[in-house]
């Protein structure tokens, strides 16, 4: 039940804290998404809430849903104006270089029959800069707190995998795969014209804390 996830309502907006494995949008074979929790997320509202954003499907954490369409509209633009105050911990297959730092590296989207399509950095790309800072190191693996400034598809796992060296745990795609992805969307503040901030704080997840990382 995902209205056990909730960590802010109000007449405009939803912040859920999504377990990783839920896709947002539906997949192609048919199983199950957030769209088959919506009726579960109305709150006394006739309209089902809408996704502003994206997270992928291993990502767990704060995930932001409009409940009327001109909020959703205010909501999505604030997104698209850099506005949006996102923080994320990782759990990396090893240890970076360095403290902490700003990965600048453009990302484009490409496609082979072998791989599939993917994300690579590419000069050519479009703009993507992360903000990342070193918490902990546990058994030869570091916690690190990424700060996007930008939204690119697969950003942070891009950026760790490509500009610090080391994949995120569990990365099927950048990474070795095989256990859970330890790619978590910790914080998210939405700012808004005359009213308060959408403010929300998603717990460390039990996947985390079986991998040794119960607190940043």
């Amino acid at each position: 039940m995902l209205a056990n996830h909730v960590l802010f309502i109000d007449g405009e907006a939803l912040v859920i804290d999504k377990p990783a494995g839920l896709p947002v949008d539906p997949p192609r074979d048919g199983s199950l998404s957030l769209e088959n929790h919506l009726d579960g997320l109305t709150f006394g509202f006739k309209r089902w809430p809408q996704a502003v954003h994206r997270l992928d499907r291993d990502t767990s954490g704060c995930l932001l849903l409009s409940r009327n369409p001109k909020a959703h509209a205010r909501l999505q633009q604030a997104f698209e104006q850099g506005l949006v105050e996102k923080r994320y911990l990782a759990v990396l297959e090893g240890v970076p270089k360095g403290e902490e730092g700003m990965i600048d590296l453009a990302l484009a989207k490409t496609s082979t029959r072998e791989e599939g399509w993917r994300m690579r950095g590419d000069p050519a790309g479009k703009a993507a800069r992360t903000a990342w800072r070193l918490l902990s190191v546990n058994n030869g693996r570091a916690l690190v707190e990424f700060r996007p400034e930008t939204g690119r598809t697969h950003q942070i796992r891009v950026h760790a995998a490509e500009a610090l060296g080391v994949a995120v745990v569990g990365d099927p795609v950048y990474g070795q795969g095989g256990t859970p992805m330890l790619l978590h969307a910790a914080s998210l503040t939405v700012p808004r014209a005359g009213k308060d901030p959408v403010v929300a704080e998603a717990p460390i997840p039990a996947h985390f804390i079986a991998a040794g990382f119960g607190a940043d």
